[in-house]
């Protein structure tokens, strides 16, 4: 009985972390085409972004692009719908995703290979799943510097592939 209790307890330690939501990604042009997903996932480090990508046409692909959160649960109007980079503690600083002192909705960049396809998982250190509800995901056609010189909020550029967080997650 004790060994069981003990597997248990390993297993809800384990799944404590296991919030998850995934977000359909689509294209902010005309066409709206649905591009895949991106699957958000609490870890001990933060929340893990995946990606189930395709469909990127070569101008989108190649290289590093900004990656947010951004504040509004909408993608309409070529993405401008979504508004600003998630901001709650209001601190008008574009900071990157690893300082308190900057938006909340700054994520690390992400390398979009030749082929549309991202290889690698990122992690964004200060969220949870449940911070991001209710949101929507931005990916930039720019990369992004963490910084707001020379070009505001990284340089990422015009928005390319959004998705509308659900505001639940399983």
């Amino acid at each position: 009985m004790k060994k069981l209790l003990i597997c248990l307890s390993v297993i809800f330690a384990a799944t404590a972390y296991a919030k998850t939501v995934t977000i359909p990604m689509s294209l902010t042009n005309e066409s709206q085409t649905n591009v895949g997903n991106v699957t958000a996932t609490d870890t001990k480090y933060g929340v893990e972004f995946t990606f189930n990508l395709n469909n990127l046409t070569p101008a989108m692909t190649d290289g590093v692009h900004g990656f947010h959160v951004h504040e509004n649960p909408s993608c309409e109007s070529a993405g401008m719908a979504a508004g600003s980079h998630l901001d709650p503690k209001k601190t008008k600083h574009h900071y990157g995703p690893y300082s308190d002192d900057g938006h909340l909705g700054d994520l690390p960049a992400i390398y979009i290979n030749a082929d549309g396809t991202i290889a690698a998982p990122v992690v964004a250190p200060k969220l949870k799943v449940k911070d991001i509800l209710g949101h929507s995901l931005m990916i930039h056609h720019g990369g992004d510097n963490y910084s707001d010189v020379p070009a505001p909020l990284g340089g990422g550029g015009s928005r390319m592939v959004c998705g509308v967080i659900p505001d639940r997650a399983k």
